[in-house]
């Protein structure tokens, strides 16, 4: 997103002359003049108007700007001329930062790549910075990059019960939030601790890799260890059961053997997760069905249910879409004909359940 730099002060004083006058002719005049200023910004110059001193800079969207000051020029009305310099006025000078976030809400149209919507559909994956692709079963960056900016401040604690390749944490640096990442495997975890690590850390993020199971892990212990009353925010991406085994520990949820068993070792770590997430914050579980003897499991709703067993308050039901799996790259023709004969429709969908405690 293009910004600009504009002198705050004299650009409001523009704005509220404008609220001061009854013609809307006079109004269009004065804020044609500011859109015609503001469409010669370049990168080069000092900003809209001449900057006198650093307190005088407020960075806003380029395009959004102009997109404002287009749409007072356009409006029919002086009521709503008026509502709308009202508005721009608000959100040059005024911050509303939301309660779990640090979004300022008086320029929440700024917030374009943040999904509102129940349905997130992703032709790639992230692959910036660090993250790879190479572990297998791994969650593509872009969801922890969407939750976190949606449910945490920079600064806050973000735990992750199965951290597999790191994604969530490798995330957590790069927005500035500290992360606790638990990983039953002890290759895996080393594996993602020296990924983490390599990831750029503008903010001076705290991240911790502890090699534990999750289901039986004294959560209390770290909150103790770090100094820190509780976490602001967990996310959970558990295995699919047995769709892919991790390992052959038995503790491993991949290895459980039936679904009443799955959903007895996810039980115990979320209740982990409750009793040490702050009231009122959220949780995540990114989840997917199974196929199992020609029928379908839904195991994301099973899950969905152990969370609302625990005490924790369902917020919304998001399916995300993506189409470059693994699994299924090289074997689209197969997997159709497949689906064709058996009978069934092939996944491409996963779940992603927020809560709120």
């Amino acid at each position: 997103m293009k910004t600009s730099k504009l002198n705050q002060p004299d650009i409001l004083q523009t704005i509220n002359a404008c609220l001061n006058k009854s013609s809307l002719d006079e109004i269009r005049l004065n804020i044609t003049e500011l859109c015609n200023s503001s469409q010669k910004i370049t990168d080069e110059n000092n900003g809209l108007l001449l900057i006198k001193t650093e307190s005088d800079i407020i960075e806003y969207s380029h395009n959004l700007l102009l997109k404002e000051l287009e749409q007072i020029i356009n409006t029919k009305t002086i009521e709503r001329t008026k509502y709308y310099l009202k508005r721009l006025v608000k959100s040059l000078s005024e911050k509303k930062i939301g309660k779990v976030n640090d979004l300022n809400l008086n320029r929440w149209k700024e917030y374009e790549d943040l999904i509102t919507d129940s349905l997130w559909i992703f032709d790639k994956r992230d692959t910036s910075g660090v993250h790879k692709a190479g572990y297998w079963g791994n969650f593509i960056p872009q969801i922890p990059n969407q939750l976190l900016r949606r449910f945490t401040k920079k600064g806050e604690w973000v735990l992750d019960p199965f951290l597999g390749s790191g994604t969530t944490l490798i995330e957590c640096r790069r927005l500035g939030r500290n992360g606790v990442g638990i990983e039953l495997n002890s290759n895996v975890a080393k594996f993602a601790e020296a990924l983490i690590k390599k990831e750029k850390n503008p903010d001076g993020a705290k991240t911790k890799v502890i090699k534990a199971d999750s289901s039986k892990f004294d959560f209390k212990s770290v909150v103790k260890s770090l100094k820190i009353n509780s976490f602001q925010f967990a996310l959970m991406h558990p295995p699919y059961w047995d769709i892919i085994k991790f390992s052959s520990n038995k503790k491993d949820l991949s290895n459980a053997e039936s679904s009443e068993s799955f959903l007895n070792m996810f039980e115990d770590v979320a209740q982990n997760i409750y009793d040490v997430l702050d009231k009122k914050r959220y949780c995540a579980v990114v989840i997917g069905d199974k196929y199992e003897s020609g029928e379908w499991i839904p195991l994301g709703f099973y899950t969905m249910q152990v969370m609302i067993k625990i005490g924790f308050k369902l917020k919304s039901t998001i399916v995300k879409n993506f189409d470059q799996t693994t699994a299924k790259r090289n074997q689209k023709e197969l997997w159709r004909y497949r689906a064709l004969a058996g009978g069934f429709y092939i996944f491409k969908h996963e779940y992603i359940f927020l809560f709120q405690k």
